[in-house]
């Protein structure tokens, strides 16, 4: 049996997909229990459009048990280790960071890369962009400021 700790980085195979919840089997002596707020960073997300039976995910340990004895993971905050030190090591080498636009938002974009990135409207085109829209979905290139 493995031996989890909260904060610990954990991989396992899933075993159950379902609306509000995914079932992940690290070993432990329960399946983890990963919410579906904390399957992506990107909000409102089917759990069958991030996550498939039989497939290793990587998972962070929220809670090792919760008021109801379960193991509650998170694969959002797994995929926020590794964008962090991915980003750091980015900008520290003056590198480019590609993403996809999730959401527009006031004054500007978000772009999933790996976490919430903030790109500024005033930043997005040489000329000033009165409508983003259009670029939910586009994958982009920026730099990390």
């Amino acid at each position: 049996m493995v031996l989890v700790e909260d904060g610990q980085l954990v991989e396992g195979t899933v075993v159950r997909v379902d609306q509000d919840e995914v079932l992940l089997d690290i070993g432990y002596k329960s399946e983890g229990v990963i919410p579906s707020r904390e399957l992506s960073i990107r909000n409102d997300v089917d759990p069958n459009e991030v996550v498939s039976m039989g497939e290793r995910i990587e998972a962070l340990v929220i809670t090792k048990e919760d008021k109801e004895g379960r193991l509650v993971l998170s694969k959002k905050r797994a995929q926020y280790e590794r964008a962090w030190g991915k980003i750091e090591e980015l900008k520290e080498a003056d590198g480019v960071v590609k993403g996809q636009v999730i959401e527009v938002v006031k004054g500007g974009l978000i772009v999933d890369i790996g976490l919430r990135g903030f790109l500024p409207a005033s930043l997005v085109e040489l000329r000033r962009v009165r409508d983003l829209q259009p670029y939910i979905g586009n994958e982009i290139e920026a730099k990390i400021i």
